[in-house]
């Protein structure tokens, strides 16, 4: 199986031993989902080559790290962006900014093969011209300079930089720099002795390249110069290596699309199905009170989303796989499945317990990748101190892997073309006195409620309705019957319609007869 999938020696991935209910392993994923399994150990593989490749260039780790977060003052600066377009593609891009004078790097705190590869590049940069006092001027630039400094400087090789080829690479850039810069004109920044009324201004140009001379300082012992190169490092194996996981997480962003379009269309070949078998018939079964409570307990699980307060949000795979197991087991407490009425509905049951275990083991899937991902970006940044962790995510454009969507959207289209087809005594409700909203009332502001509590609140002189405020109770009358919701819920709910107009009879006896009424059921003399 994958090394996604197995246990490394050193670092173990995270594995869910427990087996799904309905008796399939929880880890025996489909062969094509293992093909497209992240290559953890390929991608160790070549995070082995990225580390060994700045380390030539000495740029280990404590160097990058003191680089890319330097001091105001300090003289070399890094730059590390993976520059993710609009298409999702990566392109690393390391570059350095040196303050060189007199064509060496001065800053005395780096190590003496960073010292070296800088030197190497610094030897063929242009060298500064004679300094030129012009209080208060600037040189123009010519237009050659000018296009010069739109072009970038990219190295490109074709294989990693070894401690023999550190040379020839760093000519290779050099002279694509003295390419760019070669009608480069530099203007020095000189200091005029103040007189007592007036000081001489002088204004710096920024070189062609995008380098900025370096502010002079004019001690009493003479005068201190320099500029500012940006330059970029040639490096091979972090685009490699980036490639190569920006492709894994695009095809795994494939997969999940095609799992979840099949178990959308399942989904709403299930919701047909189930649309038959709770449909009322006159002469005929049916099983909608037992999906009834089957829904009712699937929506208390809440197995992939938790609505509660302190409790809300997706769940984890290891959670939803122990509220689905509860799930089953109080379906099969009450012997819901023994007491279908119709074989039809025990086949349903069957592809709705296959179609959960299914989204299940793409969570359990997605959260191995997923972690993956994050554990060789947290090695990538602990071997080279770029600090690519944070950046992947956004810039990778994942719409599934790392957005985490596949869940949410399941469950959202399964409660919309499947769950509805059963409707849930919840949503049909009276507000007022949480029963069965039968001889359904629907006010002005559209509120429903039962016949029996608004005859109340008007009898009380309360013209507000209880849940808007809307002044529309006392404007209420039997034109504001809705017979549609109550020929419905005659359909869906008989028994509990049942029983209500069973409580009106009782409560309206004994308004008309006193406390002492009691109800009797219609009898044939």
């Amino acid at each position: 199986m994958e090394d996604t999938i197995r246990r490394e020696k050193d670092h173990e991935l995270p594995e869910i031993g427990a087996n799904i209910y309905v008796g399939e392993s929880a880890l025996n994923f489909p062969a094509h989902w293992v093909d497209h399994a992240i290559p953890y150990s390929q991608l160790k593989k070549c995070l082995k080559k990225v580390a060994r490749e700045l380390h030539e260039l000495g740029l280990d780790p404590e160097t990058l790290r003191e680089l890319l977060n330097p001091d105001e003052t300090s003289p070399v600066a890094l730059k590390y962006k993976l520059n993710g377009g609009a298409d999702s593609h990566l392109r690393p891009k390391l570059t350095v900014q040196v303050h060189l004078q007199d064509g060496v790097p001065v800053d005395a705190s780096l190590a003496p093969n960073t010292r070296d590869f800088l030197n190497k590049i610094a030897i063929n940069l242009p060298q500064n011209q004679p300094a030129q006092v012009e209080p208060v001027t600037k040189s123009p630039i010519p237009d050659s300079v000018k296009d010069a400094a739109k072009a970038e400087t990219v190295v490109e090789t074709t294989s990693a930089p070894s401690a023999e080829t550190v040379d020839a690479l760093a000519d290779e850039a050099n002279d694509k720099l003295a390419i760019a810069l070669a009608d480069e004109k530099t203007v020095k920044i000189t200091e005029t002795p103040a007189s007592d009324s007036e000081q001489t201004e002088s204004i710096a140009e920024p070189t062609s390249n995008g380098s900025t001379p370096a502010s002079p300082t004019s001690p009493a012992t003479g005068t201190t110069e320099g500029t500012y190169e940006i330059i970029e490092v040639p490096l091979t194996f972090d685009a490699e290596f980036f490639e190569m996981l920006q492709s894994d997480v695009n095809n795994l962003d494939a997969l999940q699309m095609e799992e979840e379009k099949t178990m959308t269309s399942e989904i709403v070949a299930l919701g047909k199905e189930v649309e038959q078998v709770v449909k009322p018939k006159r002469f005929s079964k049916t099983d909608l009170a037992r999906w009834r409570q089957i829904f009712e307990l699937y929506l208390d699980a809440e197995i992939f989303f938790a609505t509660h307060e302190q409790d809300h949000g997706e769940r984890s795979s290891q959670v939803a796989l122990r509220q689905l197991q509860w799930f089953q087991d109080q379906v099969a407490k009450q012997n819901l499945v023994k007491d279908f009425k119709l074989p039809e509905s025990k086949a349903a049951f069957t592809r709705f317990i296959n179609l959960n275990a299914s989204l299940l083991k793409n969570m359990q899937f997605q959260e191995l990748n997923k972690t993956a991902v994050a554990k060789i970006l947290k090695k990538f940044d602990k071997r080279t101190a770029l600090g690519v962790a944070r950046k992947f995510p956004t810039v990778v454009h994942s719409d599934k892997l790392l957005a985490g969507t596949i869940a949410r959207d399941v469950c959202a289209q399964m409660s919309q073309e499947l769950v509805s087809k059963v409707p849930q005594l919840n949503d049909y409700l009276c507000p007022v006195c949480f029963s069965v909203a039968y001889l359904p009332v629907r006010l002005d502001c559209q509120h429903v409620f039962c016949i029996r509590c608004v005859i109340k609140i008007q009898r009380r002189k309360e013209k507000h309705c209880p849940l808007c405020r809307a002044d529309v109770v006392l404007k209420a009358s039997a034109m504001n019957l809705d017979y549609e919701l109550q020929k419905y819920m005659k359909k869906y709910f008989a028994k509990e319609v049942k029983e209500k107009a069973r409580a009106n009879e009782i409560e309206r006896g004994i308004e008309d007869y006193g406390p002492g009424y009691v109800h009797q059921e219609c009898c044939i003399m």
